[in-house]
């Protein structure tokens, strides 16, 4: 996937300020806010389904999304999970310009990345 087709949602819990900020650094990327897309308050599975439909990875700081038990691995587009604390616009954004620096986003669909204060584990499907 080029980078220039790459989707992302980003869940209610990131701050719209985040959205802003992305969509300057990645002009080519189409990212949804929750919130912009009138979806506040809808329970993660709609926003699952409805990832899932726009082939968007979503960006999030809610464990569930990332708990095989309720979304298995390889059944998602992709799930970028953030653990980084204080759950700040300035560090959302730090984080995400870790992963940027990191992996390379064409890395990002159809993978698992857990994002923490000091380091970034990646789990991606392997296609056979």
């Amino acid at each position: 996937m080029p980078d220039s087709k790459l989707r992302i949602l980003l869940d209610q819990n990131i701050p719209v300020a985040v959205a802003k900020w992305l969509r300057n650094k990645r002009p080519q990327w189409r990212i949804d806010h929750v919130k912009e897309l009138g979806f506040s308050g809808k329970p993660d599975e709609f926003l699952y389904s409805w990832a899932q439909k726009q082939k968007a990875v979503v960006i999030t700081y809610d464990e569930d999304f990332a708990d095989a038990r309720m979304y298995p691995f390889g059944s998602h587009h992709g799930v970028i999970r953030l653990r980084v604390w204080p759950t700040t616009t300035e560090k959302t954004k730090e984080a995400l310009q870790r992963l940027i620096k990191a992996i390379p986003s064409t890395d990002w669909p159809k993978s698992l990345l857990i994002i923490d204060n000091m380091k970034i584990r990646h789990r991606k499907i392997q296609i056979k």
